[in-house]
């Protein structure tokens, strides 16, 4: 982690698309990435193809390891990552 007081306020956003998708129909690893983001303090967002959610880059990094962890012991077979600094 860098010394510098502004990376401290550096945000990101984070996209994450898990499979098998089945559009209107999100299963238990779908669920379980956006619980897990939920509950690292972000406010995901479900769209039609992904979730996404925002925060500070060590949230969003934190968020994005516990969604892959969680969508893949749900049963995910593939994810998309793309984490974005705003």
């Amino acid at each position: 982690m860098s010394d510098d007081p502004a990376a401290a306020n550096r945000r990101a956003h984070l996209e994450l698309l898990v499979e098998p998708f089945e559009e209107n129909a999100p299963g238990a690893h779908v669920l379980a990435a956006t619980t897990a983001i939920e509950s690292s303090g972000l406010s995901p967002t479900m769209g039609p193809f992904a979730t996404s959610a925002s925060g500070r880059v060590e949230e969003v990094v934190a968020a994005a390891q516990a969604a892959i962890e969680a969508a893949f012991d749900a049963g995910a077979t593939t994810m998309q990552l793309r984490i974005e600094r705003d």
